[in-house]
């Protein structure tokens, strides 16, 4: 089968925002449909919300109402931080759905999600992140998250991406996530797209990256010797897991 629906899963300030576009436009410039399109013409808005059609929970009472218009032949993209749920599960092993899943070492994705709270906050606009008032309380937020990445790590059939990787290795990375994809597209189409998504292209204010600062290990700089030494136990065994060998 070649499925339809395409989800981009990922680890809050993992660049899950920004690797939700470079997918969504892939798909678009294969013939695929735009997202906000769809969500439009279905009604789907109480499914997909926010600017990147993103999907709460992939329990199947959110979940089949949106693989509703993949089943009518359309292809698109739609992004949750979600775990996965038995109907993914199922929708997965019968090849109904493609999944992708990025994550990054949760010390850099809780300064970043600490450091974004903060930062709204003072600009008077709100987010899931303006309630982290500690790097302790930005921690075990994230902490929640690690649970979530553990969830699909194991799952057959998922392509896992680490963000780190994706940034400093962007050429095999992409070449990786055509692969899995295995759309139809021009190629010349196909490099237009990853041009236009180079970490290097990236920065603050520039649309579609979602990048505030993108340093990968920028936490070491920042956190003092104690902090950083009760964050790496805290996440210990699953940095060993991501690969994060100190």
């Amino acid at each position: 089968m070649n499925p339809k629906l395409i989800i981009s899963a990922g680890m809050p300030r993992a660049g899950s925002g920004w690797y939700y576009n470079l997918v969504h436009d892939l798909v678009v410039a294969s013939g695929g449909q735009n997202t906000r399109s769809i969500r439009e013409q279905f009604r789907l808005r109480r499914f997909l919300t926010e600017v990147n059609c993103n999907i709460s929970t992939l329990k199947s009472y959110r979940l089949f109402p949106v693989l509703f218009p993949a089943l009518l032949g359309n292809k698109f993209v739609i992004k949750t931080h979600a775990r996965p749920t038995t109907s993914t599960r199922w929708l997965l092993r019968t090849q109904r759905i493609k999944t992708i899943y990025i994550f990054r070492d949760p010390r850099a994705a809780m300064l970043s999600a600490f450091e974004y709270g903060r930062q709204t906050l003072k600009t008077g606009r709100p987010n899931a992140f303006t309630h982290l008032e500690t790097l302790e309380s930005a921690a075990e937020f994230i902490d929640f998250y690690v649970d979530i990445w553990a969830a699909w790590s194991i799952m057959e059939g998922v392509l896992i991406v680490r963000y780190e990787d994706f940034v400093a290795n962007f050429g095999i990375e992409s070449e990786r996530l055509a692969e899995y994809l295995c759309l139809d597209i021009d190629q010349g189409k196909a490099e237009q797209v990853f041009e236009q998504y180079r970490p290097e292209q990236g920065g603050p204010g520039r649309i579609g990256t979602h990048f505030s600062k993108g340093e990968p290990e920028r936490f070491r700089r920042v956190f003092t010797p104690s902090q950083l030494e009760g964050f790496t136990k805290m996440f210990e065994p699953a940095l060993q897991r991501m690969g994060y060998v100190e």
